[in-house]
């Protein structure tokens, strides 16, 4: 899924992804306009990017059930935030790497 952006302009995707109470799946659209739906499961800071952690609610080609798929939170040239998958294999690994730490760490304070 090349180029997935959020169609609803009203909300901006990352004040989605960043509110806490928000609960609701994700709607994103690939190239050929076909919407997908995802849920949240981690927004994570990289250096001085963010990325989000998403794994999709309806069945995907090339995507397991229990997989899931980082993306980069950029902005487009109109100014609108934009979610687009992460093709670097490398990034991609850091930040779930980084997301098994955090959950490492919320574990570990749980028991203290």
């Amino acid at each position: 899924m090349a180029n997935n952006q959020e169609k609803n302009e009203e909300l901006d995707v990352l004040d989605i992804l960043l509110d806490e109470n928000n609960d609701s799946p994700i709607a994103l659209y690939d190239s050929e306009d076909n919407k997908v739906m995802f849920e949240q499961v981690a927004v994570i800071p990289e250096g001085d990017k963010i990325y989000a952690i998403l794994k999709p609610i309806d069945e995907m080609e090339g995507v397991a059930d229990d997989e899931a798929i980082v993306f980069l939170a950029d902005v487009d040239e109109d100014g609108f935030s934009v979610l687009t998958v992460e093709t670097d294999e490398e990034i991609a690994t850091k930040v779930f790497d980084k997301y098994y730490q955090l959950l490492d760490e919320a574990e570990n304070n749980q028991g203290n």
